[in-house]
């Protein structure tokens, strides 16, 4: 199974949004109550400790924070660190710490961890508890000089250095928080981060509430597709004018189909919920024609995709100011190699 797709009345401010309003008031209290409970007794971090960034989001939903990741990964190396990730590892079997490699079975690796560890060769570390993550990480990986923490900003036990916040205008909806709309934490927690990424135009109520955090604009860019079976690529506009069927069982699937269209694609869409447990069956499609997926979808679906079946990556595009910016705020900890 895969995450469920967002409920209907988080996409406006309707009646039944509003019911909820006193749910998502008790739940905003709680949140704070419980975020303060663990800066008070907030514990020293440990000698040796590696600077610890997160890149997270304020709302459910996919915002861009796995191309993100990897795109810090590559920032990090390029200035000498050798960079760790920890994961939750949504959608995987069990809650334990398990080290991912290229060739983890995504049932214990969850999805995007494995894409992570197939994209950014560098040590990679699922588990629930993201402290015991990253205890593990550097243990095992004693060279690493920094952590990344894939999702995690509202995962409060965890010590963290950097905050990164990832925002995509059009999940967070209307606006509400949690269970009345998509919002795990309110705009204002992104005033408290360290740097904003603005995927997609940003709202002025956005851009409002990240006040004087250094914020800047990113987006996605598409490479050639690359054949599941054999690894051939191909550019997308050789598919141009043709019909194909596209696969997109993530955050914003809808994104992934309209990618497709501006480079001319005839698109036969087939949405599943984010994280979808994908099976042979989901891809016995009519007529038979190609298949393009994400890259996120094709680490579930590669040992039994048909033959002409393809993955489409993509990779953040963010200007060198934010790489520069993070560089400059990570604290002194164990030096790059």
């Amino acid at each position: 199974m895969g995450a469920p797709r967002a409920p209907r009345h988080w996409a406006s401010r309707g009646a039944a949004a509003a019911a909820m309003l006193p749910l998502a008031a008790l739940f905003r209290g709680l949140s704070l109550v419980r975020r303060a409970a663990y800066r008070l007794r907030r514990p020293d971090r440990p000698a040796g400790a590696r600077p610890v960034i997160v890149v997270g989001n304020i709302a459910v939903g996919g915002s861009g924070k796995t191309p993100v990741v990897a795109w810090l990964v590559d920032v990090l190396r390029r200035a000498g660190h050798q960079p760790g990730i920890v994961s939750r590892g949504y959608g995987r079997s069990g809650d334990g710490v398990v080290v991912v490699d290229a060739d983890s079975p995504v049932r214990e690796a969850g999805d995007e961890p494995l894409l992570l560890a197939m994209l950014c060769q560098c040590p990679v570390v699922v588990g629930r508890d993201r402290t015991a993550a990253i205890a593990c990480l550097v243990e095992r990986f004693p060279a690493c000089t920094v952590v990344i923490s894939d999702d995690g900003m509202q995962h409060y036990a965890m010590a963290r250095d950097l905050e990164l916040a990832v925002v995509d205008e059009q999940v967070l909806a209307n606006g509400w928080l949690l269970p009345a709309g998509p919002l795990r934490e309110s705009r204002a927690r992104l005033g408290e981060v360290d740097l904003v990424l603005l995927h997609g135009p940003a709202s002025e109520a956005t851009r409002r509430a990240a006040g004087a955090v250094p914020s800047f604009e990113m987006a996605l860019a598409a490479g050639d597709a690359v054949r599941l079976g054999d690894g051939a690529s191909r550019p997308l506009a050789a598919w141009s004018g043709q019909q194909v069927h596209a696969v997109a069982g993530i955050g914003r699937p809808e994104r992934f189909f309209e990618t497709l269209r501006a480079a001319g694609l005839q698109v036969l869409a087939h949405a599943f919920p984010d994280h979808h447990a994908f099976a042979p069956a989901d891809l016995v499609l009519s007529p038979q024609l190609p298949i393009l997926m994400t890259a996120k979808d094709a680490v579930k679906c590669r040992p039994f995709a048909p033959a002409d079946s393809w993955e489409l990556p993509v990779r953040a595009v963010i200007p060198d100011e934010a790489a520069n910016t993070i560089l400059e705020m990570l604290p002194d900890g164990q030096s790059p190699a």
